[in-house]
């Protein structure tokens, strides 16, 4: 862990890539930074925690994109899902309409590895998502609950 991150740093963070962090998130970063740990088997990244003080701008950036990228690489290869309605004949014109559709959306921010946690201070308690492509699954209901299911102690008798 380093230093947590300063009002300023959040701030200029923010700025630069034209999002907020949660609530949660802010406070998590603020309290301390997480920087090393050992990646992941087939991890996107060497360090999977976001270094957001020190990190390569396009490393971050990179980072910020691929939870869309992934969904319309998948997109692109053929899934579809039936919420966004029948879909188009060609390649490119469903492309397009899921990348309409997640422009509505918000935008998630790197918390670990493909784990993203929804931006914006307006509304805390996001859940914190896994994003492999279109495969995306709850890692925990809020930022606390998904750091104490990854990197918390576990009880086995705990159901």
């Amino acid at each position: 862990m380093a230093p947590g991150l300063t009002e300023e740093e959040l701030g200029r963070i923010e700025a630069t890539y034209a999002f907020e962090f949660s609530p949660e998130h802010r406070t998590f970063l603020a309290a301390g930074l997480p920087v090393a740990s050992p990646p992941e088997e087939g991890a996107a990244w060497e360090q999977p925690w976001p270094d957001w003080r020190h990190a390569d701008p396009d490393d971050l950036r990179d980072r910020l994109e691929w939870p869309v990228r992934e969904v319309l690489n998948d997109v692109a290869h053929g899934s579809w899902h039936p919420a966004l309605g029948p879909r188009p004949t060609s390649m490119g014109e469903a492309v397009e309409a899921a990348r309409a559709v997640l422009a509505q959306a918000p935008r998630l921010v790197p918390v670990y590895a493909h784990r993203f946690i929804p931006a914006g201070r307006a509304t805390p308690g996001h859940p914190v998502l896994s994003v492999w492509g279109t495969d995306i699954i709850c890692y925990g209901h809020n930022l606390a609950d998904y750091i104490d299911r990854e990197f918390g102690e576990t009880d086995e008798n705990t159901p």
